[in-house]
């Protein structure tokens, strides 16, 4: 038993907090829950996320899928530690305080976004409840602590928090996404065709971005200013909330 039970925490998730030592019956020897999770990891990052199951782990550790389920009770619980397993730690902040708050989002923004693209597998996992597993809390505890010499109310911290996350989770699957093989059709000249399709007279604003330049299919795609900018326009406007509080204290 755990003193985390009356709080409806998994006995696996206590585990991974060191809040629970075994299972609580029956241990197959050489079985452990940061084995299993580790290789749900592997094949995940080799295969993607649809290849793990309690079945294939159990092949892949020579044992049945019932004796994983003594580690970890059900599907949800695997994935909440392959996550943070996947995301591993914050790195540690750099030497000396940092120059205030908004540095300190843009390093941990950068940091997340590399977290991610380094296991794209992480983001075929659909976000659900807040986070519990230790790696995650200290990603959130990195984040909030960025914000404490700010003025801003702790739930609004917590916002700050969701939308950042938010935000990298949905730049990153866009970019791998971009990164995939075309498959079986060949890719399409996308600024081309719409020169042909999106005439002025009926898409006018969309017309003005090809005559532009901002859609051209010869133009070199610059993933690190396009994440920039979107962070750069986030930070803003977290910025604009910032000094709104200050004025108010």
């Amino acid at each position: 038993m755990s003193d985390l039970d009356d709080y409806g925490v998994p006995a696996s998730i206590a585990a991974a907090w060191g809040r629970r030592d075994r299972p609580g019956y029956g241990p197959r020897p050489g079985l452990s829950l940061e084995r299993i999770v580790a290789t749900a990891v592997r094949v995940a990052a080799a295969e993607g996320l649809a290849a793990v199951s309690m079945v294939r782990l159990g092949k892949e550790l020579g044992t049945s899928a019932m004796a994983l389920y003594r580690y970890v009770a059900a599907k949800d619980e695997l994935l909440d530690l392959m996550l943070d397993a996947g995301v591993g730690l914050p790195p540690e902040p750099p030497a000396g305080p940092e120059a205030g708050w908004r540095p300190g989002l843009e390093r941990w923004s950068r940091a997340y976004l590399a977290a991610l693209m380094a296991a794209p597998w992480m983001l075929q996992v659909p976000p659900a409840a807040p986070p519990i597993t230790p790696n995650q809390i200290a990603w959130l505890e990195d984040c909030l602590a960025a914000l404490s010499g700010t003025a801003l109310g702790e739930r609004e911290k917590l916002s700050v928090v969701m939308l950042l996350s938010g935000f990298v989770r949905s730049w990153a699957g866009t970019a791998v996404a971009a990164m995939q093989p075309p498959g079986e059709r060949p890719p399409i000249d996308y600024g081309r065709a719409l020169t042909v399709l999106a005439t002025p007279d009926r898409f006018p604003a969309i017309a003005a971005a090809i005559a532009g330049g901002a859609i051209d299919d010869d133009a070199t795609y610059d993933a690190e200013a396009e994440f920039a900018f979107g962070l750069t326009r986030v930070l803003d406007g977290i910025a604009a909330l910032v000094d709104a509080r200050h004025r108010s204290v």
